[in-house]
Formats: structure tokens, C-alpha cells, sequence
């Protein structure tokens, strides 16, 4: 008899894996939900656009979310200093950005420095 219920516990347990695997992935970037005369309705989302970021100290630096990306020189600007060892100046929107080259961490941001 125990034998019998422990069967039937494990098939139903298995049973109910794959219904709410799936589910979660096909119906990602849909929202579900009844109107009041009980039909379902389907809102589909947007696809999200690229956002641009404004970076803070601290923060990991990707360029991808980066607006008008692009490496800086020191010499272009009489404000900037020569980067310490190890790290370079790059540009994102109207701000320079202090990077650690290996890390790709924020050490300093300096706004609105090259217009």
C-alpha cells in the first residue's frame, strides 16, 4: 500500500514539472487578464528600446548603454589630468568617465566637461 501512494505521489509531482516550465517562458512578455464579460484578453508589451544610462561612481561601466561612446585623451581637454596607471578616460553623453581598464569600474565622473 505504501508502495502504491508513493507512485502515485511521484507521478503527480512529475506531472505538474513541465505545465509551469513552459509557461513562464512562451508567455514572458505577455500580460493576461478577463474583461467583465469573462473573456481573456491578451496585452502584448512593447519591446523595450535601448536606454541610455548616466553613470555614477562605483558602477560597472558597459558600453553598449553608453550614448556617444567613444575614448577620450587627456590632451583634448585642458580639465583632464593624465589617468592614473591602469585606467582611461571615456565618453558618454556629455560626461568623461575615469574607467579602471581591467575591472571596468567608475572611479570619477566629471559632467557636462566637453561641450
Amino acid at each position: 500500500m505504501k508502495r502504491i501512494i508513493g507512485i502515485m505521489m511521484a507521478t503527480a509531482a512529475i506531472a505538474t514539472l513541465p505545465a509551469t516550465a513552459h509557461a513562464s517562458d512562451r508567455d514572458r512578455d505577455r500580460h493576461h487578464y478577463r474583461d467583465r464579460d469573462h473573456r481573456v484578453v491578451v496585452v502584448k508589451k512593447a519591446p523595450q528600446r535601448h536606454t541610455w544610462k548616466r553613470y555614477r561612481q562605483g558602477e560597472r561601466f558597459d558600453r553598449r548603454y553608453a550614448r556617444n561612446y567613444r575614448e577620450v585623451s587627456y590632451r583634448e581637454s585642458r580639465r583632464l589630468r593624465p589617468p592614473p596607471r591602469g585606467y582611461r578616460y571615456v565618453r558618454s553623453g556629455d560626461d568623461v568617465l575615469l574607467i579602471g581598464i581591467t575591472s571596468g569600474i567608475v572611479s570619477a565622473v566629471f559632467s557636462n566637461l566637453l561641450r
